[in-house]
């Protein structure tokens, strides 16, 4: 089997203009970058008058390190769908370079089921991040600038909330000191970075619905606090106008293509477990406006992505999704039934069985919490019994949830067939959608209504910090905001060991703060980090380059 780069490396690409021809997209609304891709000028969703399609979400089990296959998933689904003759369209987020050089990898799929042109999607792409990291530290610059030319607005530099960025893996990075070096140089301070992921900036051109909206955005985002804890917003430092300046390209979605040709929108990139894990508002409107089935992912477990897609984004986009994806593999529910990586691709019944509960507890979640209809896709790896496909099946049954293997992996959307009839059919089935909370409620009981229900957990505890940034948040008129959890993946708790199906536990809260700009609160739990660190071992040790500019070892 060749690697995912050599896959991508052999398709031919069909031009990015007969991919916008597929779906009836102008091209006075394209704006090439090369022959294979293109801005899609956000004119097109005021001037196309179409009626939406479908809007189906991919999510997935509690992450584990045998994957699950989320994105492949998504890609074969919606190739798998055109395999069908039904009009799809894929809305994915843009990887950033942090995973790539790291330890996770791209999203840009996998083997068959990829969206190309893969090394491009993986690493400057069409500049988005570039533009939302200057934007980002334009807003830090001007922030220290104002302090250092008399601080007229008396921000308090022990409060000053906003970090400049970098798409990179840097643990360095994290807690600094700047402004040394004389009185010329700067108001020496506490500083750090962010990944530019887990900028409030990448949230905001993800949630913005329009250049007018991108601009009052982030306007309103929240950098500091003055002596007397009155908040310092970008508009105060007079720092909105630039910003959307860098960031009015940004804003137009990016189209490429899978490897059968389906069209596919890739924009922004904000992390599922310390931000709200999905693509823009933009992308996904364009999808529906241009498809009949428009298929998109959210990042992570569906207790991370998908309940921050449900619960934010739908929220303030005004969308109703028409059925729901989980996806899973044999291999990662043995993982959650205490079997080491090393021995998964054993058959063992026994264990499949003690790591079920985490794929029902998801399932459960979409189809009673969330009310939505639900399947469940079996990301096939060749060495999965028969009698451990059975087993999923048959528990998936018992709650009313069909199961669809996908071999899309090493088939491409042929093996996405039987889980796109699936979907197509689930699109017409009852649909009650609600949130698993109301914005009218408290921050306090906002967070004990995603822990219980969701998490399943037995309460949250607010630490005395978190516990009077509620009350301040809540007397500046941020209390009715959504919440954005910033939780470990790799659990329902916020404790990452704790696998499975935990029942029982206690979710801390330590620190709350608002992105007024995206409009929601974060609530930091656990060790939770907003820039991550290289492993001993990094992804960029096996990246090469050779003399004719190809590209080895992207995955």
């Amino acid at each position: 089997m060749k690697s995912d780069i050599e896959i991508a490396q052999s398709c031919e690409m069909k031009h990015i203009r007969e991919i916008a021809q597929t779906v009836g997209v102008d091209e006075k609304y394209l704006e090439q970058y090369g022959n294979y891709k293109a801005k899609v000028d956000y004119a097109m969703l005021q001037e196309v008058e179409r009626p939406n399609g479908k809007l189906i979400l991919v999510t997935a089990i509690t992450p584990t390190p045998a994957g699950e296959g989320k994105t492949t998933t998504t890609v074969g689904l919606a190739d798998g769908l055109r395999k069908i003759g039904k009009n799809s369209v894929v809305a994915l987020r843009e990887p950033s370079l942090g995973p790539v050089f790291g330890l996770k990898g791209g999203a840009a799929g996998g083997g068959y089921a990829q969206v190309v042109p893969m090394e491009d999607i993986n690493l400057h792409f069409t500049g988005d991040f570039h533009a939302i990291g200057a934007a980002n530290n334009l807003l830090a610059a001007m922030l220290d600038n104002h302090i250092q030319q008399g601080n007229s607005l008396g921000i308090d530099v022990k409060k000053i909330t906003w970090k400049r960025c970098v798409d990179m893996n840097d643990r360095q990075l994290r807690n600094i000191v700047d402004g040394l070096g004389g009185r010329m140089q700067g108001v020496p301070r506490e500083d750090g970075f962010d990944i530019t992921v887990a900028s409030e900036i990448m949230a905001v051109l993800c949630l913005a619905t329009s250049i007018t909206d991108l601009k009052e955005r982030l306007g309103r985002m929240v950098v500091g606090y003055t002596y007397d804890d009155r908040p310092v917003a970008a508009n105060d430092l007079k720092a909105a106008g630039a910003m959307t300046a860098l960031l009015k390209d940004a804003l137009k979605p990016n189209l490429v293509q899978t490897l059968e040709g389906t069209p596919a929108f890739i924009h922004g990139g904000p992390f599922a477990n310390i931000a709200h894990g999905c693509n823009s508002i933009m992308a996904t409107k364009a999808a529906l406006k241009l498809g009949d089935y428009a298929v998109t992912e959210a990042g992570f477990g569906a207790d991370l992505g998908a309940e921050k897609f449900l619960d934010i984004k739908c929220r303030m986009a005004g969308l109703r999704p028409d059925a729901v994806v989980v996806v899973a593999t044999v291999r990662a529910l043995k993982h959650h039934g205490g079997v080491a990586k090393a021995d998964l691709g054993t058959e063992n019944l026994e264990a499949l069985e003690k790591g079920l509960p985490n794929l029902l507890r998801h399932v459960e979640n979409i189809t009673t919490v969330f009310g939505l209809p639900c399947v469940v896709a079996i990301n096939r790896f060749p060495m999965d019994t028969e009698k451990e496909l059975a087993l999923i099946e048959a528990k998936c049954k018992e709650l009313g949830v069909n199961v669809a293997l996908s071999e899309v992996w090493g088939k491409g959307g042929e093996g996405g067939v039987a889980l796109a009839q699936e979907v197509v059919r689930l699109c017409e089935t009852p649909n009650q959608f609600r949130h698993s909370y109301q914005l009218d409620t408290t921050i306090e009981e906002k967070l004990h209504a995603i822990v219980t229900k969701v998490y399943r957990g037995k309460d949250v505890v607010l630490t005395p910090a978190a516990k009077k940034q509620a009350k301040q948040l809540a007397e500046q008129g941020f209390g009715n905001y959504p919440i954005c959890m910033a939780k470990t993946q790799y659990s329902f708790s916020d404790d990452a060991s704790l696998l499975g199906a935990p029942e029982g536990f206690v979710v801390t809260v330590r620190n709350l703060k608002v992105s007024a700009g995206a409009g929601f609160i974060v609530a930091l739990t656990g060790d939770i980090l907003t820039m991550p660190g290289l492993p001993k071992v990094p992804a960029a040790e096996k990246i090469d380059v050779d003399e004719t500019g190809k590209i080895t070892g992207l995955f």
